[in-house]
């Protein structure tokens, strides 16, 4: 529901003055001229969902993955029918990930630039900081440097510092009539120095195409436009990605019965062999070290035809496990195999009978893990398929250690500690506790709701929610 919600961008309503009063296609249908095929993978589509800028739960840009003549690219798309493309810290946020996205994974980057530049009252929270919106620009010019490739489309007004975004693309397209750039439009233009002037005259295609040399080329409609960046893109001398192998098994069980090995609330580890089964080729699973740290599985698969390396908790991570999975990874790393990583941890409710020798063993051993995790040379993709808590989020390649991708489950939980078992934590002092039962309280409840995965993915620490039956294809 939260997904259709999204897809509908500023609303009805926006998006009929956006397509009837200014003519303009909207964002989805700009993909589906550039795309090869439906296969896209939108990222991070609930950035926003419940942020303090208005009434639009969305971040006002579309950014995601799809083929264009056969090679995989990034797309960073404004959504001017969401305050009119207008930059908050959270859509600013998700273009930077996207830029990071195509240079860690050397993916073109295609801009279709549509908008109205930053939001002046939260200038604070965007322009001065270094991950702030000038970074944009910066990571446009190593992006150069490294030799990746970078077109876009003038598909609306950009001003401001949006108007940087295609000047410092490699090819550039404007469309006639509806695409305009400059540093500030004819509002401020009258403010400044009292003259009257249309923003086709002050910014407009051909203008840029004629005079100004800022694009490269005219398009006289959006459709001539998109197929003039699919031409682009062909003489880029890019090559695309070997053809997928199309021959591999898939799992001898349905994927749509992760369903229901992914209840709402669960106050157990999730039985990851289960779940294994249902997304690895053949559901052959070659599992390395099996009767050891068993609250770890390790070991090799293949997911649509390619070989990779599976780090998955069944538990917590103990100190056999922790050294076991350090291992695992190390050769992974060794043999180039990509990894994924499975998070799954649901606490135990009872404490060990020793709590000193438990803890201090497991803490060398995940600090191992952690070394061996941070420095593996390969692709990383985690999911978090159930609870994430405290230092496994590290140990399992959370979002501070960087991995490729990362995605949830709908039930995902994912904080410092699950907030079932704070009621153990001992009080300090005597016995009156009387006074911290409603602070108790109130730190639970807060933790349950800053713990669920839709207030992750709204604030883009993570790449996307996504559906468990949906998990081998993305």
């Amino acid at each position: 529901e939260l997904l259709e919600m999204v897809s509908k961008g500023g609303g009805e309503k926006a998006i009929l003055h956006h397509t009837q009063r200014n003519k303009k296609l909207f964002v989805r249908e700009r993909l589906k001229l550039l795309l090869d095929d439906e296969a896209f993978l939108e990222l991070s589509p609930l950035a926003g969902l419940d942020m303090p800028y208005g009434d639009v739960p969305t971040a006002g840009s579309l950014t995601g993955i799809g083929k264009i003549c056969g090679i995989w690219c990034v797309f960073v798309a404004n959504d001017a029918t969401v305050k009119g493309g207008t930059l908050y810290p959270i859509g600013v946020k998700k273009n930077l990930r996207a830029q990071e996205i195509a240079m860690q994974n050397r993916l073109i980057v295609v801009y279709l630039a549509d908008s109205g530049g930053a939001f002046l009252p939260l200038q604070s929270e965007i322009f001065p900081d270094k991950l702030h919106g000038g970074r944009a620009f910066y990571n446009q010019a190593i992006m150069s440097a490294m030799r990746i490739p970078q077109v876009a489309v003038v598909c609306g007004p950009c001003v401001a510092g949006g108007a940087y975004i295609p000047t410092m693309a490699e090819e550039t397209v404007i469309v006639d009539k509806i695409g305009t750039l400059f540093l500030a439009g004819p509002p401020l233009v009258k403010a400044a120095t009292g003259e009257d002037v249309s923003a086709e005259d002050l910014g407009g295609a051909k203008l840029h195409s004629e005079v100004s040399g800022c694009t490269d080329h005219f398009a006289s409609s959006e459709k001539e436009a998109y197929e003039c960046i699919r031409n682009i893109i062909s003489t880029l001398n890019y090559d695309p990605l070997p053809k997928e192998a199309t021959e591999h098994d898939s799992p001898l069980y349905s994927s749509d019965e992760l369903l229901g090995l992914a209840p709402r609330d669960y106050s157990c580890t999730l039985p990851v062999k289960l779940i294994l089964s249902r997304l690895v080729d053949g559901s052959r699973f070659q599992e390395f070290k099996a009767n050891y740290g068993t609250t770890l599985v390790t070991g090799f698969g293949h997911v649509e035809g390619h070989l990779v390396g599976i780090v998955a908790n069944n538990g917590e991570l103990c100190h056999d496990a922790s050294l076991k999975g350090s291992h695992f990874v190390q050769l992974c790393s060794q043999r180039s195999v990509p990894i994924l990583f499975f998070q799954n941890t649901a606490p135990h409710t009872t404490e060990p009978t020793s709590i000193l020798q438990a803890h201090s063993n497991r803490l060398k051993a995940q600090a191992s893990m952690m070394a061996a995790v941070a420095c593996a040379a390969v692709p990383k993709i985690t999911i978090v398929i159930g609870g994430c808590y405290g230092s496994e989020s590290y140990v399992m390649c959370g979002r501070s250690f960087s991995p490729n991708f990362l995605f949830l489950w709908p039930n995902a939980r994912v904080a410092l500690v699950d907030s079932r078992h704070l009621s153990t934590v001992p009080q300090a002092g005597d016995n009156d506790c009387t006074g911290d039962e409603s602070e108790l309280k109130h730190l639970k409840e807060k933790l349950e709701e800053e713990s669920s995965a839709f207030y992750s993915s709204a604030r883009l620490w993570d790449d996307g929610v996504i559906l468990p039956q949906n998990t081998r294809k993305v």
